[in-house]
């Protein structure tokens, strides 16, 4: 099979290579991949910013058809469409995974980065773990509500919203352009979609954006202070510590910050105002199998639809370089049928 591969020694580049799988083990299946979305984490991975992984193939946003399943596997079945998340396997029996907080196991494994991934013709999955996708949804589409989807869909979940209330989606991109997409028409709330890129901005308010922030302004926090009398929550998937610096500013008192992407360095909290005015700020890490079944029921019911475009596999160093760039509204998706 061709797999996308890190090159080694780790450049921040990564090759397209022949592989051959080994056989499965009696829990696991083998998985005939249909599309792999690219993940701005892919890229992380490709620069060996959480450790050098070479000759490690990538992908966390997989779609694709069960071929084979191990003798103790009763999860699936042959033909079933299942996800390849960033979330590949947890231990089991930690706190965290008895618990409903799986993610944040010590002992993860992470598809695309621990263990090999989806960005390939075929990949091997833990049974148990691979989240099957509706029918009646767009596999493309799956491939985004893989990570991207699941992953705000869990950060607008930790930020406690009801209806009616102000949400800022700070970052419109492939994340950002889902979140504003779940906080108006799943959690029925008012959203500002902060972004500096006009395209993105544009299909922010597409997809139903009350307000729109460019956040090269001066007066972000200001703005939106002004506009709104102050967000309840903030979700920041932009990879800047200036957007976390201005979320902070924009919350009304008992707002929350919600943490998503994962710039290098610090915020600035100053400690009176979180204690004066209540400000609770957290970090929310992707999503469980749970959550991305609600996802991928959300996605059905076409209450959200990701923006993606097809590629084929050979494309992929040209997809790398227009993300590196900021070129990509939504994602990019490799159709593995495509030659």
């Amino acid at each position: 099979m061709r797999a996308v591969v890190v090159n080694d020694p780790v450049d921040g580049y990564v090759h397209i290579e022949d592989r051959t799988l080994r056989a499965i083990k009696p829990n696991e299946a083998l998985v005939d991949m249909e599309y792999c979305g690219l993940c701005h984490t892919d890229l992380h991975v490709m620069r060996g910013d959480y450790g050098d992984k070479p000759g490690r193939i990538i992908g966390h946003e997989g779609v694709g058809r069960v071929k084979e399943i191990g003798s103790e596997v009763t999860s699936l079945k042959v033909g079933d469409r299942v996800s390849i998340a960033w979330f590949f396997k947890g231990c089991g029996h930690c706190e965290y995974c008895l618990t409903g907080r799986e993610t944040l196991c010590r002992n993860v494994e992470n598809a695309g980065y621990t263990v090999d991934g989806a960005m390939a013709e075929q990949c091997i999955v833990v049974a148990d773990y691979a989240v099957k996708v509706p029918e009646n949804l767009d596999p493309v589409e799956a491939t985004s509500l893989t990570c991207a989807g699941v992953t705000v869909y869990k950060a607008l979940k930790v930020a406690d919203i009801h209806p009616g209330d102000w949400v800022s989606c700070v970052g419109a991109g492939g994340l950002g352009n889902l979140a504003v997409q779940f906080a108006k028409h799943v959690f029925g709330c008012h959203v500002v979609a902060v972004d500096g890129n006009p395209d993105k901005l544009r299909a922010a308010k597409d997809a139903g954006a009350d307000i729109l922030i460019n956040r090269h302004d001066d007066d972000v926090a200001e703005q939106i202070q002004k506009l709104t009398g102050g967000v309840h929550a903030a979700v920041v998937t932009a990879v800047t510590t200036s957007a976390f610096d201005q979320s902070v500013d924009s919350l009304r008192p008992d707002g929350k910050l919600v943490a998503v992407a994962l710039p290098t360095g610090d915020m600035k909290l100053n400690v009176a105002k979180t204690v004066l005015d209540g400000l609770i700020v957290a970090g929310s890490l992707v999503g469980t199998r749970q959550d991305l079944k609600e996802t991928f029921d959300f996605g059905a019911e076409g209450l959200v639809h990701p923006i993606v475009k097809t590629r084929k596999l050979d494309d992929i160093m040209d997809m790398i370089k227009d993300m590196e760039a900021g070129k990509i509204t939504g994602r990019e998706v490799v159709d593995f049928s495509l030659k």
